[in-house]
Formats: structure tokens, sequence, C-alpha cells
């Protein structure tokens, strides 16, 4: 097998993977399997937002949307199967991410506009996935714009665990950890959320923008539609239809990119055959870090351990498509992507230019999904 090969079937079936988390799949069958009344209102926020939306809007053509997406992820950059209809048949308004800024006051006070407004008997449906913490925000009377700024930069370079990081974030707002539902009036609220946190907790999720709060007279309904443990089901199902032994070593990288690349070089296949991780491992930067993110740091991590083997490739990327604050989604490495230089990337937080110049780069635009990160290792 090629290192070519390689790379094409590690491809395939990572969006396997990934395609079966999709925002509007994963909407759309919660909706058919588990039906809900016709909502009064849909918001749908993060950056599967405009996916899921999509979903909404089929089986609810009548009920009024707003979707806050991430500036540039109004639209799959591959597109689900199936799923292929143009247009944007409701209003979008795009915001930053990772880091807020206007745009996501303006969209988190126009959410929160939209939630109070609501009437006392009406039914609410809240679509929720990963990023929702810098696209919209309303912070707590005396934080300023670049407070909230300065808060997210220095939790994006801390190492941290993201449910810790969201834990901080929801401090520090009006509308995370529960503010956002507990100004809702309404009679009903249904909450669809696809989960890029460890644990699947609705809590921690875009900082708990979807998490209800028990009140007297409320209805409130709370599915997990699409996780990591999904995705990484649909891509062991389609490596065994591709006739490939294969071992799911589990959600397990929530540690240091260093410590996971360990973690993964002592469970790589001795054998032919494919082995796959998941989670979302940390980085803490250095001061004016250079181009990357944890994605591609892990994978030149794993260019190392492999520099040399002739048979092994391994992926490495995040299910949204996005890597830190650049246009790749991770890397795709083999035993020749080590070189010279590549500990000096590694040192400087810059391993996305090194494997732009060993054409190791992985890029998918954006996926109408976010259920963090899986790792692939395909040796043949």
């Amino acid at each position: 097998m090629t290192p070519q090969t390689r790379a094409d079937l590690l491809t395939r079936i990572w969006w396997a993977g990934v395609h079966s988390v999709g925002g509007q799949a994963s909407v759309a069958a919660s909706l058919e399997t588990a039906p809900i009344p016709r909502p009064d209102l849909i918001l749908s926020v993060g950056k599967a937002a405009v996916a899921m939306a999509r979903a909404a809007h089929a089986r609810f053509p009548d009920s009024p949307i707003l979707a806050i997406a991430k500036t540039g992820h109004t639209e799959p950059g591959h597109t689900e199967p199936g799923h292929t209809e143009p247009g944007l048949p409701f209003e979008i308004l795009q915001a930053a991410h990772p880091v807020p800024d206007l745009t996501s006051l303006t969209a988190g006070a126009r959410l929160l506009a939209e939630v109070v407004a609501a009437p006392p008997d009406s039914h609410l449906l809240l679509l929720v996935s990963g990023g929702a913490s810098s696209l919209v925000e309303v912070p707590r009377p005396g934080l300023t714009l670049t407070d909230l700024a300065t808060l997210n930069r220095a939790l994006l370079a801390s190492g941290k665990d993201i449910g810790v990081m969201n834990a901080e974030r929801a401090q520090h707002s009006l509308i995370k950890g529960g503010g956002l539902l507990a100004r809702f009036k309404g009679a009903r609220v249904t909450i669809l959320a696809i989960s890029d946190t460890r644990g699947d907790l609705i809590a921690t999720i875009g900082s708990g923008i979807g998490l209800c709060l028990p009140r007297p007279g409320l209805i409130a309904e709370t599915r997990i539609v699409a996780s990591n443990i999904v995705a990484r089901a649909a891509a062991t199902a389609k490596a065994r239809a591709l006739g490939l032994q294969v071992l799911d070593r589990g959600e397990v990288l929530y540690d240091d990119v260093a410590a996971c690349a360990n973690l993964i070089a002592r469970g790589l296949p001795s054998e032919p055959g494919l082995t796959l991780w998941g989670g979302e491992p940390t980085v803490i930067l250095p001061d004016n870090p250079g181009r990357g993110g944890r994605n591609q740091a892990l994978a030149l991590h794993l260019a190392g351990q492999i520099a040399g083997v002739p048979d092994l490739s391994l992926l490495v990327a995040g299910t949204d498509g996005n890597d830190g604050p650049t246009e790749a989604a991770g890397g795709l490495v083999d035993g020749t992507t080590w070189g010279q230089g590549a500990d000096t990337a590694l040192t400087r937080a810059d391993s996305g230019s090194f494997l732009a110049c060993r054409n190791a780069l992985f890029t998918t635009g954006p996926t109408g999904t976010n259920v963090m990160d899986m790792a692939l290792a395909l040796r043949g």
C-alpha cells in the first residue's frame, strides 16, 4: 500500500465519521425518531448552526428561525450526503470565533432578546453546537469587550481542558451557564445539542448556553444528537467495509499534545489495519505563537514518533474543519514528514507552517458539525 493510498483511505474513513454526525443529518434523525410539537421559535447557535437549522426548517417550515454561526461557516465545505439543497431559507448572523468581538456581542444581544420576547405559552427549539462560547455573549456588568477578548486569549493559550475553560467563561456571562434559558418565560423548551465536550454534558457545551434549570410550569427536554463516539463508530464501520481490521481505543485524548502523542505511539497498530482515538488535546502556547492548532501540533509530534517507518500514516483533525485560528483541520503525516526544523516548529507553536512545507496539512473547509477531534492510524 503506497502512502497516497493510505492517505486516501484515511480521508475516506475520517469523512465517514464526520458525515455521521453532520448537523443536518443528526437533527433530522432526532426529530424523526422522537417528534416534538411545532416550535413557535427556533434558535440555532454554534459552528453547526446552519446545518442544524436546515433540518429544523425542513421539519417545521413555518416556524421562524435564527441561526448564529461562525463567520464563513454558513455552508459546509464538504456537503453531507443527500443534503445538497441550495439557499438559506432563514435568518443568519455571523460572529467571531475563537475570540469574541463586537459581532459576538451583537449576536448575543439578539439571541437574548429573542428568548426574552417569547410569549408565556410558547415552545422554543434551541439547537446548540460547539463554538457558541465565542459566537454569542452578553457580559456581566462591568466587563468590557476587551476584558472578554483578553480572557479568551488567555484561556486558549493556557492548555486547560475545554470543560474548565467553559466553566470560567460562564462565570463572566449573563447567558452562559443556564442564564439564557432562565429568561425564557414560555411553556416548553426542547434543546438538541451536538457535543464537543468530554462527557457530553449540556452544562459544558457552548459554556452551558443550552442549560435549562428546572422551574415550575416549564416542560424541558434535552437531547445529545451527535458526539465523538458516534463519529468513531461510523469511521470504524467504514474501515471494516473497506476490508480493514479496526481497533477503537476510545475517547482518551484529553492531555497536552505531547502526552497524547506518546499515548497514541504506544497504541499504534503493529499489524495491517486501522486504529483510532477521539477527544480534544490541549496545548500551551508561547508568546507570539506561529501558525497552527492542537491537531497540527499533535500530527507533527506523531510524525516524529513514526519518522522512518515505511508503512504507517496518521490523520489527526478537528471534526469541525478548523484547527485553532487556521483554515486547516489538522495534519496527515507519515514516516517521511519529520525533518529539519520540526522541533523548532513545535517549540514555536508553528506546526502549521512546517506541515504546509511538507504538503501535510489536512484541509476540509467547514463540515457542518463539531464533535471534537479524531486521530486515525493506518498501517498497510
